[in-house]
């Protein structure tokens, strides 16, 4: 009997996994049943989300878009229950652009909106060419120009200040260090913008949209220019003043401990009052300080102090070993935050910034109560005070929850794509 043996030259084709292992099964049971407890709270989830819907469906189905009156959607809708949207087809401009902005120049806010989503992009993600840079430098006096108006020699000199401050800060740190080319930076702008201050107000026809007072601001514009801005200016002072609070000079480290300290145990209310009423003070007294950049300036301090505590923990977080890299490679102390500890501490503290920023972007409609009508002090103010939307709420003020949801989200997924990219370590 001879011994016959058999090699295969093919390989055998893989099976399909089993159906509760694979597809949407495989996610059902992962994520909604994966347990007991977990089946009944899904259950209960589902059955109150099921009575909502239920509930809230003929509120929006039978709603009402025309009408000037809370009247005429009561008759709209002859007894039934229904929303009454026509507040929103006829106030949308005062809850997007405020009261008193006028309505032939929407297009330039709406502009610089839209200008702002191309500008930040090579700041905010990786593999666009370095040049686009050059946008996100132009885009802050641009907006100004269209948002405020005026002549747009007034945003030239500012970025002709802008520059020569930041070559006056190099210059400076080359040959005597930080401070001093700090210092040298601000004179240097502070020159220009008083030269130019004059040069814009005798040049007032040239190339001039209708200017608006800041007084004029309002709605969710407001909301959107202050949210910028000051979670832009916060982020830099808050990495300055953590740095300072972990310096060796015990008159820095003393001075940013006893800012944050300070500005964490007030309230930003406060802090906007002070804004309002004290700040003023501060300032020459034949200066002119507009509401809208006292505002600014104290958000982004009261912001600053959050995000410095934030970063400060990221640097807390690095292991020793990384200093003392940054020392055997010879490197300054500049140059060892620069390349070194800052990305990483940043890396870190990117939750707890998001966490700050979202948190500041939401606290901008504090300033309704210095009386600034941002889209709550519009809303507030002369939107439900008129007469003829009298007991609207839940239009109005879903509104502008769906707004700041959309903003607030759009950042929180932001943060986690950019964890994602940002994540070196290899985990099985």
């Amino acid at each position: 009997m001879s011994d016959v043996s058999f090699v295969r030259h093919d390989q055998i084709p893989p099976s399909p996994p089993p159906a509760r292992e694979a597809g949407v099964i495989k996610w059902l049971r992962e994520n909604l049943f994966s347990g007991w407890i977990n089946s009944i709270l899904t259950i209960l989830a589902v059955y109150f989300v099921i009575k909502i819907v239920i509930g809230v469906y003929p509120w929006f189905a039978n709603g009402v878009w025309e009408g000037g009156s809370r009247a005429d959607c009561v008759t709209a809708l002859a007894g039934e229950t229904g929303a009454c949207f026509a507040i929103l087809a006829e106030r949308w401009n005062q809850l997007l652009f405020g009261i008193s902005y006028p309505s032939d120049s929407y297009w330039r806010p709406f502009l610089a909106f839209v200008l702002l989503l191309p500008c930040v992009s090579p700041v905010l993600f990786n593999g666009l060419p370095r040049k686009m840079l050059v946008l996100t430098l132009l885009y802050p006096f641009i907006a100004f120009w269209l948002i405020w108006g005026g002549t747009i020699l007034a945003p030239i000199v500012g970025l002709i200040g802008f520059i020569a401050g930041y070559y006056a800060f190099l210059e400076g740190e080359k040959r005597s260090g930080f401070v001093l080319g700090l210092v040298a930076g601000l004179i240097a702008a502070i020159i220009v913008w008083r030269l130019g201050g004059m040069l814009s107000g005798a040049a007032s026809g040239f190339m001039a949209f209708e200017p608006v007072a800041s007084r004029d601001m309002g709605g969710f514009m407001l909301n959107m220019i202050l949210g910028t801005i000051c979670v832009s200016l916060s982020i830099p002072l808050g990495i300055a003043l953590a740095l300072g609070r972990q310096s060796s000079m015990p008159i820095i480290k003393g001075i940013c401990v006893v800012f944050i300290e300070f500005v964490r145990g007030v309230p930003l209310i406060t802090l906007l009052f002070v804004a309002n009423v004290v700040l003023a003070y501060f300032f020459p007294p034949d200066a002119n300080i507009d509401l809208i950049l006292r505002v600014i300036i104290m958000i982004t301090l009261f912001s600053a102090a959050y995000i410095a505590e934030v970063i400060r923990g990221g640097l807390a977080a690095l292991p020793k070993g990384q200093y003392e890299a940054a020392d055997s490679l010879g490197l300054n102390y500049s140059q060892a935050m620069r390349l070194i500890i800052l990305p990483q501490a940043l890396k870190i503290s990117i939750p707890g910034i998001v966490n700050v920023a979202v948190g500041l972007f939401k606290d901008t409609t504090l300033v309704s109560v210095i009386s600034m009508f941002d889209l709550v002090g519009a809303i507030r103010g002369p939107i439900l005070g008129s007469a003829n939307w009298t007991g609207i709420y839940w239009e109005v003020f879903g509104f502008a929850a769906l707004l700041f949801f959309v903003v607030c989200y759009g950042i929180s997924q932001y943060s986690q794509w950019l964890e994602r990219q940002l994540q070196t370590d290899h985990r099985d």
